[in-house]
């Protein structure tokens, strides 16, 4: 396992996004709690939670719960785990997705969020997404209040543009230590706010990082090549799965960046960390380059 910085913390250079162990279609409690641990076992010591990942009404932080079970039932030392987790957002049951960047409960969501961690103070908090009814520097001073509080050792921001960087940056300053947006083969409008992020000295992690790659089987190169994008060819020619480089090229994009693929089960997050020692050439990173998915 290779590993990159966010802050002054040292994590995998692949991290493990945690929702799809707690939202629609989620595995049972064992499955999930394989997964996470498989995990571990694969040297991956970044995972992403947050308190909006859960499926039905009433059960906020089922996600921080079960990553806090996890943890605790590992039989390994998880001293150098760095558990991120997000507030801001929220799921009313149905469905949909709600935004709430009021101060008052963004500062209650820490604090509510270390409880269900069982920590003393969240690792790395990110503001989930801006809220539009909510002026955007209040909204961060929340997260400044909550680092002086000491509720929050580091600060992170999600969903944001170039100009929010900046503002927020502006706000925190070294308590300010990673953006977290949506990037991948598909969706790559994030650039500016990837080039600005590593010029400020932020990790930039990517959610949803494998968007555009076709599902295919891990279980062997003859599986993974199901499909004709360049992405497949390369990783025929690796003997991997497309996945693994998907995520070795994103890792190619700058060394601020650190992808956060989902998994449900342990196959598929085995599969994942392994992508962050796979070392693709300029021709094969060129060719993966020029194929636009979507």
């Amino acid at each position: 396992m290779q590993f990159r910085r966010i802050g002054t913390t040292t994590v995998s250079a692949v991290g493990l996004g945690a929702m799809p162990l707690s939202i629609e279609h989620r595995p049972d409690e064992r499955r999930a709690l394989a997964t996470v641990h498989a995990a571990l076992d694969a040297g991956v010591t970044l995972i992403d939670t947050a308190d909006s990942y859960h499926w039905h009404a009433g059960e906020t932080g089922h996600n921080e719960r079960l990553i806090a079970r996890a943890l605790a039932s590992y039989g390994g030392d998880t001293s150098a785990v760095l558990v991120a987790t997000k507030g801001g957002r929220g799921r009313p049951g149905d469905g949909s997705w709600t935004v709430n960047g009021r101060p008052e409960h963004l500062k209650q969501a820490a604090q509510d969020s270390a409880r269900r961690l069982g920590v003393e103070a969240v690792g790395l908090y990110q503001l989930h997404k801006p809220d539009p009814h909510v002026p955007w520097a209040e909204s961060v001073g929340a997260l400044r209040e909550l680092l002086d509080a000491g509720t929050i050792r580091a600060a992170g921001i999600s969903n944001v543009t170039v100009e929010q960087i900046r503002t927020a940056y502006d706000l925190l300053g070294d308590g300010l230590v990673s953006v977290q947006n949506r990037y991948s083969p598909a969706v790559r409008d994030s650039d500016p706010e990837l080039r600005l992020s590593a010029e400020l000295g932020l990790a930039f992690l990517p959610w949803s990082p494998l968007g555009g790659i076709a599902r295919s089987s891990l279980d062997g190169p003859s599986g993974a090549t199901s499909a004709g994008t360049a992405f497949h060819r390369v990783a025929a020619a690796y003997g991997v799965s497309p996945h693994q480089v998907a995520l070795a090229w994103l890792l190619s994009r700058s060394p601020a960046v650190i992808p956060l693929p989902g998994a449900s089960r342990p196959a598929s997050v085995r599969d994942s960390a392994a992508a962050a020692d796979l070392r693709l050439d300029e021709a094969e990173l060129d060719l993966v380059d020029t194929e636009r998915l979507g």
